[in-house]
């Protein structure tokens, strides 16, 4: 492609991979350093107990075994840090119990970390660690979210009753007085189902330490190296943290549970130091059910109420939020300020009140997955809104209609501002794509057949573009969430970019690399795009929220402003015209009203010649960077149908149709954005009808630990998607005009998914995942 013909709205074939289709992808367990040691994890096999005793001298005389290790030296370190406080509605902090390295006396679900095992081989260091004796007291678990806080056994001594906070937002009072004003309230209880990441790489690291230097490098796959090191070393290890590295390098999806600091690569680095050589672990994929943040696991009921021609009043909700047994990183505020804050969606509620309680079980720590709050939010609100226009005998696109947002800004009242967006234009062509006119002959010929036809709405918004530190800062966030771009152009006019955003499956090699090609008139092959490694980046939050492009790639293009009007006084030196009198275009830097003119790569190498421009006004070199810190979220939105087909004889649901229609604002390569908007319907339909990570409530063991029993979406469980991106409403602050697409699709599908099967077996409610069991005990009226 030619250079000037643009390269951002083009659907380029992205870069990367050809060397992941080839087999030419680094990832961390790629990685083999001079001395290399391999260690493994004992973990526990009960949900809670007291460890009495741990007896390792079998093991340590084991071949090949070169140390181990329990909890007793870690209890000088910190616990891992949660960097988000969340206070309850008395004002009272969080409850915070020391997330320990490895158990410290106690276990708290099944998989905790009680021993790392260093050994030549990994071979070896699973020998040694069956030679292990724990001795353990086992006590009571707490397992059932809804009944967390009824259970005498607390999972923590310091969080009685096994609350961590109770929050809330919005008008209590105001709620309350617009229900008993109400034409008709509809009210629904549910549970959002537990999912565990499954990641196509499981989590991997590798640590090292150089006595010399008394530096540390930690290869990892993860999703943010700087806030991996900086969690590290200032809350945990006390490592100075210009004294360690971390290189996240190729790594295979990550769905929000590689965002995290675990105890895993935390322990590994701390006993690098202690045997002076690197340590190897990659988690076995059964130890990635245990062990991995899991996700969602709500239990919430909600109303809403309604005046008599169908318009919303005021919503209502009351949510019990799983913790799991320890707060992970972004734990405490999925449930709060990433879901609560969603409850308005794409309408003008007037009045909203949501409280939030969060409790310690003694599972596996929940935090973000694909989404992180917004699913949640979006299944509790267009459930409720389907039910709804069921209840009142109006068509759900029409309910929906009546209470859209309609001018922008808008300020929601559960705390948010959203600044564009035409939700009428999404559901009209939506409805359109969908053939929504043809759904009645459709429904007559599946009945004909014997079978069950429904079709179900979801109208979703999500907040993306993770960052205003000024709202996250007054929301809790215990750091800024910015992001850092550094541009370097060499002499002969190539470019490298350095980004704080890291890609395990994004594309941003390519669609950073559209960006910049774009705006500086050259040809994408003459851009490189580095980032993931805290020795070559500027410090950077990472890739979460659907943020890189808004956030990351808006700080990109600040960094190439700055490269362009550096560019400018070179190239006036070097035409003999005023700087203010030069204008940028197609890569070439031109005196206004002439034909006068220089290409890029002209200025760049001057910038490199001092004596060729005036250096004594101007550095040589053309190197910039920049960090972006937004005024506000971005709001991409959008209207999702699905069309399904049930066999009530079986309970076996056929997805016949989906239709997803997207405003992401401005499009950069809509090729990626398709991908991305696929993946997220797959996982999305997964939690509908498939996924479900299940704790025995007695024992606490964790029943769907492999692929056996955790069912994963295949191909024939999704349809051939219709999936468009409309021409949008462009963000409105940030110079990209994008809103982010990451997450949509996990986002908007699940509420679709049972609105669909609802309206086919005519009942209020199936629950999460609509397995065939339970499909067809709701069609036999067996539920």
């Amino acid at each position: 492609m030619n250079a000037r013909q643009g390269f951002v709205g083009q659907s380029v074939e992205r870069r990367e991979d050809t060397r992941f289709l080839t087999g030419r992808g680094q990832y961390t367990d790629d990685i083999t350093l001079p001395g290399q040691t391999h260690g493994v994890f004992l973990r526990s096999p009960h949900a809670h107990a007291r460890i009495k005793s741990i007896n390792s001298t079998a093991a340590a005389k084991a071949p090949g075994v070169v140390a181990i290790f329990t909890g007793e030296p870690f209890k000088a370190v910190g616990g891992l840090p949660c960097g988000w406080l969340i206070n309850s509605l008395d004002g009272t902090p969080m409850k915070e119990p020391k997330h320990p390295v490895l158990a410290d006396g106690k276990v708290r679900y099944v998989g905790d970390r009680v021993a790392l095992i260093v050994a030549e081989t990994l071979a070896q260091a699973q020998a040694a660690r069956d030679l292990i004796e724990v001795e353990y007291e086992v006590l009571t678990p707490v397992i059932d979210t809804a009944k967390a806080t009824a259970i005498a056994s607390n999972v923590h001594d310091d969080a009685p009753g096994n609350l961590c906070y109770h929050w809330g937002i919005g008008d209590k009072d105001g709620t309350a007085a617009a229900f008993a004003q109400a034409a008709h309230v509809t009210t629904l209880s549910f549970r959002n189902n537990r999912l565990i990441p499954n990641a196509m790489e499981p989590r991997c690291a590798n640590a090292s330490y150089n006595s010399a230097a008394d530096e540390y490098t930690l290869y990892v796959s993860n999703q943010n190296p700087h806030v991996e090191r900086l969690l590290m070393c200032a809350f945990v290890l006390g490592i100075p943290e210009h004294k360690m590295r971390v290189i996240a390098p190729d790594v295979g999806g990550g769905f929000g549970s590689k965002i995290y600091l675990y105890g895993e690569e935390t322990a590994l680095v701390w006993a690098s130091k202690q045997i002076k050589r690197p340590i190897k672990w990659t988690a076995e994929r059964s130890e990635a059910f245990l062990s991995d943040a899991h996700g969602r696991d709500h239990v919430t009921t909600a109303q809403l109420a309604l005046d008599k021609d169908g318009h919303f009043l005021a919503l209502k909700a009351d949510t019990t939020a799983n913790m799991g047994a320890y707060l992970s990183t972004f734990a405490s505020c999925i449930p709060t300020i990433l879901h609560a804050t969603l409850l308005a969606g794409q309408y003008k509620t007037p009045k909203i009140w949501c409280e939030v309680q969060a409790v310690f079980t003694n599972t596996a720590p929940v935090d973000a997955y694909r989404g992180a709050g917004r699913p949640e939010a979006t299944y509790l609100l267009e459930r409720i809104v389907e039910t709804a226009a069921t209840e009142m005998g109006i068509d759900p696109a029409e309910i929906r209609r009546r209470n859209f947002i309609t001018t922008f800004p808008y300020a929601t009242p559960v705390g948010l501002t959203y600044d564009t967006g035409d939700y009428n234009a999404t559901m009209t062509r939506a409805i359109e794509l969908a053939d929504v006119a043809g759904f009645a002959a459709r429904k007559a010929a599946s009945a004909a057949k014997g079978l069950k036809r429904g079709i179900g709405y979801a109208a979703y918004i999500e907040a993306c573009g993770i960052a205003p530190s000024s709202v996250a800062g007054a929301l809790g966030a215990r750091a800024g969430l910015f992001e850092a771009g550094e541009v370097r152009v060499h002499p002969t006019g190539k470019v490298t970019v350095f980004t704080g955003s890291h890609s395990h499956g994004q594309g941003h090699e390519t669609t950073f690399a559209q960006v910049v090609a774009d705006k500086l008139g050259i040809p994408m092959e003459d851009v490189s795009i580095e980032h993931g490694d805290t020795g070559k980046i500027l410090f950077g939050m990472g890739t979460y929220g659907s943020r890189s492009l808004a956030v990351g790639g808006t700080a990109i293009v600040k960094a190439l402003d700055k490269i362009i009007a550096k560019g400018k006084k070179i190239a006036a030196h070097l035409m003999e015209a005023s700087d203010s009198d030069i204008v940028f275009e197609d890569g070439l830097f031109k005196v206004a009203g002439t034909d006068k003119n220089v290409p890029f790569a002209s200025v760049s190498l001057t910038a490199y010649v001092p004596h060729n421009f005036p250096h004594d006004k101007l550095e040589p070199g053309l190197n910039e960077n920049a960090f972006y810190d937004p005024s506000n979220f971005t709001y991409p939105a959008g209207t999702y149908i699905c069309e399904v087909e049930i066999d009530p004889a079986t309970g076996h649901t056929r997805i016949d149709r989906f239709t997803a229609v997207d405003d992401f604002g401005n499009v950069v390569n809509p090729m990626i954005v398709e991908g991305q908007v696929h993946g997220g319907l797959a996982q999305g339909i997964g939690q509908a009808l498939l996924e479900h990570g299940v704790y025995d409530n007695d024992s606490g063991q964790l029943l769907s630990g492999s692929y056996m029993d955790y069912a994963m979406p295949r191909a024939d469980d999704v349809p051939s998607f219709m999936v468009e991106t409309a021409k949008g409403t462009p963000c409105t602050h940030n110079p990209l005009g994008v809103k982010g697409c990451g997450e949509a699709g996990a986002i908007g599908s699940p509420p679709a998914v049972i609105n669909a099967i609802c309206n086919a077996l005519g009942v209020k409610d199936v629950p999460m995942p609509a397995s065939p069991h339970t499909v067809w005990k709701a069609a036999n009226g067996k539920l």
